[in-house]
């Protein structure tokens, strides 16, 4: 747990068991071997570690709750669908009885936060860890504890425990951004004050009075940049402020093509875009706990923020279906709680980067519950904000908006007109929206120290997410899950209908497309459309 929960921890003292209880299989735990993987070694029995377990919903919460635009506050939605005491108190004391130590607990989240030496845990949940070194998704190498095949909970906890998240600590996401030097793209960069100007974001709002989450699974900023950043725009600083999850922290590497590009980039979008939100900046590690924990942690603050910024992703098949399923759940939770949440749909294209021959669409952007943010190539004119061209990001198979149909998620009612007749429309369509990505057409940005321009749909996800917080500040209430007004007809053609290009097997056409969505966005159209006008910035 983050520090945010430290005063909901509740400390258990682990017992000495004699024999570990006896388990039963976990449903979705499955893990097949890392990419690349190498022979490993033993972890050794005694190292210490620690693992998020996620139990089951008091009630379930349906579609139907987040689509018609209730919110609940986090009391609620704990008493109506976080895991009921006696759920919290049996895992407690089974998992304390087996040798393990409970350090934090949030039941409306479902999760509790296990520590335990790497024996104990790998006996508890029926599996085995070894130091490995494999492929991590950007492509790099990683040392982290590994395990195969699936997991057990014992039998007291059958049904009670959906997904044990950690004892596996690969890296589980990429960031979706891509640098090129600015030189390179002196010509047709924007900064986001241009972007707000050509996609009519509404004036009269700044974000004030909102907050915006971002999420990030390594790197980190350097005040200096940002101040430097801020004033070369004229625009003041923004608030922004770092949230440590797991023990997580922010700590820029010094290397602008690394994760210190996205965390700038999101920060500098979001801050140009929405310079009067509070930008809260949480850490976490490149794990699916981590993951998970860092969004639950940033959809449960108080005050909930108007959006979440997600700018990482994987091939949805690339999830185990425990962790899809517990990350959705928190997804939904956050729509319940009023929060939209933005996620980028990938840069390589309708395979997503995998080599298996198929299409695959990104996860988280391919949940129902977030908005999903692919790319476009952006001709326009930064001064007077008209667009002279604008057509699907394509510069080849790894430089490329996501998009496609989900394998894991069927389509949402929401979608079902919208989507019907396009191939094959067997799944949830991605993306919901989109922005310029392609780095050729890309954001001007400082990381560390240096001037870049940088792409992706990385950087289509925060400009999202500050659209929100002038929405938000606008209209006065929370939008949560804005994809079903977003749908509507009358709000639908309030966008910029992309109509050419392709992803690799999915093309362009009016309406919505598994390329960009619905378009790019008319800030103002939408802004009327959804009842929170305002003059336009000129």
């Amino acid at each position: 747990m983050s520090h945010a929960d430290d005063s909901r921890t509740t400390p258990g003292t682990p017992a000495t068991p004699t024999d570990p209880p006896r388990g039963v299989p976990l449903p979705g735990s499955e893990r097949p071997a890392a990419p690349g993987v190498t022979a490993g070694r033993p972890v050794d029995p005694q190292e210490r570690a620690e693992v998020t377990v996620v139990l089951r919903r008091r009630a379930p919460l349906s579609d139907g709750d987040l689509a018609d635009g209730r919110v609940l506050t986090r009391d609620e939605l704990a008493a109506r669908h976080g895991a009921a005491p006696e759920d919290v108190d049996l895992a407690t004391r089974v998992l304390t009885e087996a040798g393990l130590t409970v350090v934090g607990t949030d039941a409306a989240s479902r999760r509790l936060r296990v520590a335990g030496t790497v024996g104990a845990l790998s006996a508890v949940f029926g599996t085995a860890l070894e130091a490995v070194s494999s492929t991590a998704p950007d492509g790099g190498e990683i040392q982290h504890r590994h395990r195969t095949g699936g997991l057990t909970v014992p039998a007291e906890l059958d049904g009670v425990v959906t997904a044990v998240l950690g004892l596996d600590d690969r890296p589980q996401a990429r960031a979706h951004f891509q640098a090129v030097a600015a030189a390179a793209a002196a010509g047709t960069a924007y900064t986001p004050v241009d972007l707000g100007r050509i996609y009519r974001f509404p004036a009269g709002a700044d974000g004030t009075g909102t907050d915006v989450a971002i999420l990030e699974l390594g790197g980190g900023y350097q005040q200096a940049d940002i101040d430097t950043y801020f004033r070369g725009l004229g625009l003041p600083t923004p608030t922004v402020q770092a949230v440590s999850v797991d023990g997580a922290t922010n700590a820029p590497e010094g290397t602008p093509n690394g994760a210190d590009g996205e965390v700038l980039l999101d920060i500098e979008v979001v801050g140009g875009l929405a310079p009067g939100a509070r930008i809260l900046v949480h850490f976490a590690r490149n794990t699916d706990a981590g993951f998970l924990d860092a969004l639950t942690t940033a959809a449960h603050a108080d005050p909930a923020p108007a959006a979440i910024s997600i700018s990482w992703g994987q091939n949805e098949d690339d999830w185990t279906a425990q962790a899809r399923t517990a990350f959705d759940d928190a997804l939904a939770d956050a729509t319940a709680l009023g929060v939209t949440v933005t996620a980028a749909a990938g840069d390589n294209g309708s395979a997503d980067a995998a080599t298996d021959g198929r299409d695959h669409a990104d996860f988280p952007a391919s949940s129902p519950h977030a908005l999903a943010c692919g790319g476009t190539r952006l001709e326009a004119d930064p001064q007077t904000g008209a667009i002279t061209t604008e057509t699907v990001w394509n510069e080849g198979t790894n430089s490329a908006t996501g998009g496609g149909f989900s394998d894991a998620f069927p389509v949402p009612s929401w979608q079902q007109s919208a989507i019907s007749g396009t191939q094959p429309a067997t799944g949830r369509g991605v993306p919901d929206v989109s922005a310029v990505a392609d780095p050729q057409t890309g954001y001007r940005v400082r990381v560390d120290g240096q001037d870049l321009v940088i792409g992706g749909t990385s950087a289509v996800a925060p400009l999202w997410a500050a659209l929100v917080a002038r929405l938000r500040q606008l209209g006065g209430a929370p939008l949560g899950l804005l994809q079903p007004r977003l749908y509507a007809a009358t709000v639908a053609a309030t966008f910029h209908d992309i109509t050419s290009g392709n992803n690799g097997s999915f093309s362009a056409g009016p309406g919505w497309d598994p390329c960009t969505g619905l378009g790019t966005p008319d800030g103002q159209a939408l802004a009327d459309a959804l009842g929170s006008g305002a003059p336009t910035d000129s």
